[in-house]
């Protein structure tokens, strides 16, 4: 699938899945399995996790698709995307939280994976009426509602700093957009971090660990470090 399709893909979902249950979730349909203090599932995530799956499967019927809900159900499915030459991350809902209290903080977003790099990738936020979008060597930008698609922001075009903190599909692209300057996150996720991490080096940032070494998204780093301006990286 062209970059292009896979956006639309990715929008589509979120508007038939995600923003109809915005402000609108009945207490059936958050999950709180795993204990409150365990980020909730609702049926938001499920069904946007379904349809992203089966696209892409049907696309790439050779790739593996990991999805945050399906590891959730098959922890296998980590160790096997681990090897997998071609393979897609899926998190339906990044912000899950922010999403059943009603914040516009929240993301639906999609990464490939080939040969053990982040190839492309796409964020999408359903209520900034905002994409961003990022392939390896050919660049990151931001999809407006208009579809006027534009390139990152030089620095001289750069705003006040806001730190990070709210989720994966928000932090990333005010990194790479030069709103944010630095994250560090304990124990990430692959699905939470190989759409943005693409974004952001392509955007001229850094995504990796705090000694310098690159964001792999087949390995499992204890910490990730990002900042918006790039740093020498091995």
């Amino acid at each position: 699938m062209h970059t292009d399709e896979i956006l639309a893909l990715v929008r589509h979902v979120a508007a038939t899945s995600v923003t109809p249950r915005f402000n609108a979730l009945e207490t059936h349909e958050v999950d709180h399995k795993s204990g409150l203090a365990a980020p909730p599932v609702t049926v938001a995530d499920r069904e946007a996790e379904v349809l992203l799956t089966a696209a892409l499967h049907d696309a790439y019927p050779g790739a593996l698709v990991l999805g945050e809900e399906a590891y959730a159900a098959d922890p296998t499915l980590l160790h096997r995307f681990r090897t997998a030459g071609h393979a897609f991350t899926v998190d339906p809902v990044d912000g899950t939280r922010q999403f059943v209290k009603g914040s516009p903080d929240h993301a639906v977003m999609v990464a490939e994976v080939r040969g053990g790099q982040v190839v492309r990738s796409w964020i999408h936020q359903p209520q900034h009426a905002r994409s961003y979008v990022a392939e390896r060597g050919a660049g990151a930008w931001r999809v407006d509602a208009s579809g006027e698609t534009r390139l990152f922001p030089g620095p001289a075009e750069r705003r006040a700093p806001r730190a990070t903190g709210t989720c994966c599909g928000v932090d990333y692209p005010r990194l790479a957009e030069g709103t944010a300057d630095v994250g560090l996150y304990v124990r990430p996720r692959v699905w939470d971090h190989a759409p943005g991490s693409l974004l952001l080096t392509e955007a001229g940032g850094y995504a990796g660990t705090p000694r310098g070494e690159r964001y792999r998204p087949q390995s499992e780093p204890s910490l990730v470090h990002v900042a918006r301006r790039a740093r020498h990286q091995r």
